[in-house]
């Protein structure tokens, strides 16, 4: 594999893997900007950019931009999260021109009709309705926004009904000038791809998009606080979160290698004690999302209104624990886990094209293989420890549950009070 970097004098960046065993290719336009950047009578309006930005451009309509991609027996698709948006396609390599033609006309070009506008606004309601319908998805919004309350980081990336029904096409403009500006935004790609054809072609498709780069999104803090949500559910679906580390911290490999290694795979501490030994869940697992200047650490279940207390005292224990006698063995399961999940990206092109993007958006470069194992095989027993004391030495926990009343008032109580002697 070959990876290959340009970036054009507008400041917008080319990155490239070619890997010559394939007869397809991904490629994508991911760039800085998410629901983090939006104001405060912007709410949601990331999502439905991406959702307007296959609805129709100035040269085609919406019926063209599906029939044009999938005539070549390519996909389209897009994707928003708090901190960047992608739109992105695959397809065989003959086609890559094609591709990057179409994404550019959907970002550069987009028409923004009216009535499109209006169906699609009742779509996105409809997503959101079923989003609510979703309560192993619902309890992490909930948690997100109490661990970041009253910040753009902590709303919701679809928006709420009111909002979304208030996005004009006046706004969505604005809010593209914004924040789609070249120094923010990654061309990648992966597969069998052709650099310098690639990089002619973005310098020219992409010739609209200038700097300088956008404004900065508002900073994040870590708060905290409890959100209990009464429903008739066969379960409790109930989650805590502790504020995590950034993207570039040192210690981040060190606090994934804890993260596994705590709840990370049927092996780790969670799994075993709260399911395996006590029978107190079905599903289990400790997760970690690094952002630009903040980080959110937890834990999810899914149990019994009648175990939730139990579980919480569980659960905040073996954190509590795990940072004083977590094993070598652990650790070294945890780091093999890690490297497995990295390598086996490296056989998908979109996987590959993906992480060519983000890391040249962190790190202004792309990590290679060797670094990134290097790393991870750097984290030892008492570095993920201390990963795992900075999380409790830090003021304030989320809690968020949904289900069954009963209980989830003295869970959430419970987990105050044991994350406190924790620290």
């Amino acid at each position: 594999m070959s990876v290959e970097i340009t970036r054009l004098p507008s400041g917008l960046t080319v990155v490239t893997d070619d890997m010559p065993h394939l007869q397809t290719a991904s490629l994508g336009v991911w760039t800085g900007a998410g629901s983090r950047d939006e104001h405060d009578d912007e709410h949601g309006i990331a999502h439905v950019l991406e959702h307007m930005a296959f609805k129709g451009t100035r040269r085609r309509s919406a019926l063209d931009i599906a029939e044009v991609i999938e005539a070549v027996g390519g996909d389209l698709n897009a994707a928003t999260s708090n901190e960047t948006t992608a739109y992105y396609a695959r397809m065989l390599k003959d086609d890559v021109p094609l591709a990057l033609d179409v994404l550019s006309d959907i970002l550069s070009e987009p028409s923004f009709d009216a009535n499109e506008l209006k169906r699609e606004k009742q779509v996105i309601v409809q997503e959101i309705g079923a989003a609510e319908d979703a309560p192993d998805d619902l309890v992490f919004e909930y948690l997100h926004g109490t661990a970041y309350p009253d910040q753009p980081v902590g709303r919701t990336i679809l928006g709420t009904p009111e909002s979304v029904r208030s996005v004009t096409p006046k706004k969505l403009r604005n809010y593209l000038s914004r924040n789609y500006k070249a120094p923010d935004m990654v061309i990648g790609a992966a597969g069998a791809v052709d650099h310098k054809r690639i990089v002619d072609d973005v310098a020219e498709r992409f010739a609209s998009f200038t700097g300088p780069e956008g404004p900065a999104p508002v900073p994040a803090k870590f708060v905290g606080g409890t959100r209990l949500e009464a429903r008739d559910l066969e379960q409790v679906h109930v989650t805590f979160a502790l504020e995590g580390l950034p993207q570039k911290d040192p210690m981040l490999h060190s606090l994934h290698v804890f993260t596994n290694a705590l709840g990370g795979g049927m092996s780790s501490r969670l799994f075993q004690q709260v399911r395996e030994q006590r029978g107190l869940c079905y599903s289990i697992y400790s997760f970690h999302w690094p952002y630009s200047d903040t980080g959110t650490f937890g834990v999810y279940a899914g149990t019994d209104a009648g175990d939730t207390a139990e579980l919480m005292r569980v659960c905040i224990a073996q954190l509590a624990e795990a940072t004083e006698t977590l094993t070598q063995e652990e650790v070294n399961r945890a780091k093999a886990q890690m490297k497995a999940g990295l390598l086996m990206a490296l056989e998908s092109s979109s996987s590959r094209a993906e992480q060519l993007a983000r890391q040249v958006m962190i790190y202004d470069r792309v990590l290679t293989t060797e670094e990134i194992v290097a790393k991870v095989d750097a984290v030892t027993v008492e570095s993920a420890r201390a990963a795992g004391r900075k999380l409790l030495s830090r003021n304030g926990i989320a809690v968020a549950a949904l289900g069954p009343g009963r209980g989830l008032e003295n869970a959430a109580t419970i987990a105050h009070s044991l994350i406190q002697r924790a620290a």
